[in-house]
């Protein structure tokens, strides 16, 4: 109660809590990020040996999917990819642990990414912005919820074109269920509703018009359930904002990959981060960048 009753009154100590708290899901989100599309490919694999009648164990491996019996989110234990040697609970802390061992395996010596860290700050802030803007509520709890899933969605389209619906659709009905029992979340269960339908079809409308007229596929279906679950969260009448967000972003990351790091044309960019990157702004900053709109516009 005393550590309740200092967060609903300290932002500071709020503030600092929800960073504390963003720093270890962020060191969880990493191993989501790795696991969950190995899970799948591992999934997809066993449904199409089911289904061609091959045993599974004659058909060469030709991924990266580690060979553990049991390989999910929890089993098998951290280890390291290169020696397999355990990672221990003090080599595991969010920041510290990859600083002390200076950027390497306690036993291999192989360099560990800097993008694992990254991924851990990055979250600690982010929770940080939430926690300001919603304070000490239940809301706020949620809003974590939805900008967690968005940076693992995130990591995961940026490393393998994929936004796995096992994040996806429960993100989505976890927005209709939050705007449903939380009168403060701003949004009526309506306005969730259309939300994640008009944010569906949205997209849907315009993969079609383009196969329609390139004969090719500009998105992937998961794109449509994305921004149905921001729908879901945010409402409706932010998805045209969210859209115009993304896209302005995924344009100019597009233009500078193409002309400054020498990007292949034809290998595809993810539309997933800039989607889940317009969310969290419009999230934080999407009333005044509304009212800066519309206030143009009738101006």
């Amino acid at each position: 109660m005393a550590l309740i009753d200092l967060i609903q009154h300290n932002t500071t100590a709020l503030v600092a809590l929800a960073i504390v708290l963003g720093l270890m899901i962020g060191s969880f989100l990493n191993v989501v990020i790795y696991r969950i599309p190995v899970m799948l490919q591992r999934e997809w694999r066993q449904q199409c040996c089911e289904f061609l009648e091959i045993d599974e164990k004659t058909v060469k491996d030709e991924g990266t999917a580690p060979q553990h019996k049991v390989f999910n989110l929890v089993k098998p234990d951290s280890h390291c990819p290169h020696c397999n040697a355990p990672v221990r609970a003090w080599q595991n802390i969010p920041l510290i642990s990859y600083a002390l061992l200076r950027g390497r395996c306690a036993s291999c010596k192989t360099p560990i990414s800097l993008r694992y860290p990254i991924i851990e700050l990055v979250t600690g802030l982010l929770s940080g912005v939430v926690a300001v803007h919603f304070g000490a509520t239940w809301l706020c709890l949620a809003m974590l919820v939805l900008t967690w899933s968005l940076i693992a969605l995130t990591m995961i389209d940026f490393d393998h074109q994929l936004l796995p619906d096992n994040i996806t659709l429960p993100l989505l009905w976890l927005g209709l269920l939050v705007n449903t029992l939380l009168p403060d979340a701003g949004v009526g269960p309506a306005d969730a509703v259309l939300g994640a339908i008009i944010g569906y079809l949205a997209l849907w409308s315009v993969y079609w018009a383009f196969k329609l007229l390139t004969g090719k596929e500009g998105m992937g279906y998961g794109d449509f359930k994305l921004l149905a679950a921001l729908g879901a969260w945010m409402g409706w009448k932010v998805l045209l904002l969210i859209v115009i967000l993304s896209s302005l972003v995924g344009a100019v990351v597009g233009i500078i990959l193409l002309l400054f790091l020498g990007r292949d044309r034809n290998i595809p960019i993810p539309f997933g981060p800039y989607l889940a990157g317009a969310g969290f702004i419009t999230l934080i900053w999407g009333e005044p960048l509304m009212s800066l709109y519309f206030s143009r516009l009738v101006g």
